[in-house]
């Protein structure tokens, strides 16, 4: 019975021991919940701190300067505002700080490619009414000047209003011809009107001080001559964007002799390479048919500006005769001739698949497609070298060449003819035409044959 008795003495440590560690062990797992928390809460904090990227609104009041820089400091756009405003006082500071956010600061990305920035303010107008009232002040100047009949030496009073005249009209053109011009909501329309309203201002102003040289001399002919700049200062911006278009040009220019080059150094070397392995292993093998594969690739990416649009028949074609020899030991070679106004999406394009699928599954080697076409009508010849058949002994359970290719262009208004080429294999013959031509098609072989 003793050892009994000391049982429960002996074991109620290790119980003590297990309870303490438990007690111990929650008490770490807390601690690490809380200090995992602590760096998710850290990491928030850090993540909601960081400021957007410093980029002008697409959809802005002038130039987005100051709703872009409100945004990236997370600032009201009132306080942005106020702020280049008071700092223009300060020697000029909040002017030059704006015209060099205005020129380093990118847009938003486009939401689409042709994308292009609106302005809600019309600048433009406002700095020709600017201009306009400027020169009315101006002018009255100049009539109460020469009214008095008194010649100053100085230069005259109204030298403030000419230069005035002059900034705000050539400012207006500017504005109208290189922001409001690439502006949805504006145009070209807007420019011209703009334009003529300013070249009619520096006009008047001009003819007002033409009128007064005889008092006021050489300083005269000094202000007839600023409103003469001003006037090329608002035709100026048009060759700007002349000069624009040139140095585009210019540069597609260049890069189109850079990829000329480079495609006739490709087709002296890399081209006549892979068409030479192809010749020598053969139309079925991998090997060429691996080379035939990489000679297309290579072709797509130098020819590419030169390849008609993706979704017109020959290019249908060719992507699909480029799948089939990457299933099947053949070659396929696709030749299109004047401008088919089929689509891809067509029955043409449909029965054109089936017969080169049929061409490259059972005949194999070298099949050629050829595409001739025209606005009103187009045909389609596929010739493979194969072992050849006739299309009476095809059972008729098989609808591969009866449903898929006679069948659809039947049931699309055009014809299909399979027979036996000159020297072996097949030929299969697409014909479709639209309404007009099939049936004047029609009427000529009724003729033929009454």
């Amino acid at each position: 019975m003793a050892p009994h008795a000391l049982t429960p003495d002996a074991a109620a440590p290790p119980r003590a021991v297990r309870g303490s560690r438990g007690a111990s062990g929650r008490r770490t797992s807390a601690a690490a919940l809380a200090r995992a928390h602590d760096r998710a809460e850290r990491a928030r904090v850090r993540a909601a701190s960081v400021r957007p990227v410093l980029r002008r609104p697409r959809d802005c009041a002038v130039s987005g300067v100051s709703a872009g820089l409100a945004r990236h400091l997370g600032w009201p756009l009132w306080l942005v505002r106020a702020a280049f405003v008071a700092l223009t006082f300060v020697w000029g500071a909040g002017a030059l700080l704006y015209a060099w956010l205005w020129v380093f600061t990118p847009w938003d990305d486009p939401t689409t490619e042709d994308e292009a920035p609106t302005h809600r303010v019309p600048v433009a107008w406002i700095l020709t009414a600017l201009s306009l009232v400027a020169a009315v002040v101006t002018v009255s100047g100049m009539a109460l000047f020469a009214g008095n009949g008194v010649s100053l030496e100085a230069v005259p009073l109204w030298v403030d209003g000419v230069l005035i005249v002059t900034a705000f009209a050539a400012g207006a053109g500017v504005w109208a011809t290189l922001v409001d011009r690439r502006d949805p909501s504006r145009g070209p329309r807007h420019e011209t009107a703009v334009r003529i309203t300013v070249t009619a201002v520096l006009a008047v102003v001009l003819i007002a001080q033409l009128a007064t040289l005889r008092q006021t001399g050489i300083a005269g002919f000094v202000l007839a001559f600023v409103l003469i700049v001003g006037l090329v200062l608002v035709y100026s911006s048009t060759l700007i964007g002349k000069w624009r278009e040139l140095a585009g040009e210019r540069v597609r220019r260049i890069r189109e002799e850079q990829r000329a080059e480079m495609a006739a150094h490709l087709h002296d070397s890399v081209l006549q390479t892979l068409a030479l392995i192809q010749n020598r292993a053969g139309a079925s093998t991998e090997v060429a048919r691996l080379a035939r594969a990489q000679e297309r690739e290579l072709r797509a990416w130098l020819y590419d500006g030169d390849a008609p649009a993706d979704s017109d028949l020959p290019t249908d074609l060719r992507d699909y005769a480029a799948a089939l020899e990457l299933d099947y030991p053949v070659r396929i070679d696709v030749v299109s001739a004047g401008l088919p106004a089929e689509r891809a999406s067509g029955e043409v394009a449909a029965a054109s698949r089936e017969a080169m699928l049929n061409a490259a599954r059972h005949a194999g080697g070298e099949v050629s497609v050829y595409i001739e076409g025209n606005a009103t009508a187009v045909d389609v010849y596929v010739r493979d070298r194969g072992p050849g058949f006739d299309l009476e002994s095809v059972p008729g359970d098989r609808l591969g060449i009866r449903e898929s290719i006679v069948g659809r262009m039947r049931r699309a208004g055009g014809s299909a003819t399979v027979r036996r080429g000159a020297g072996g294999g097949t030929e299969v013959h697409l014909r479709f035409a639209n309404d007009a031509t099939a049936t004047k098609d029609a009427a000529a072989a009724e003729v033929r044959r009454g």
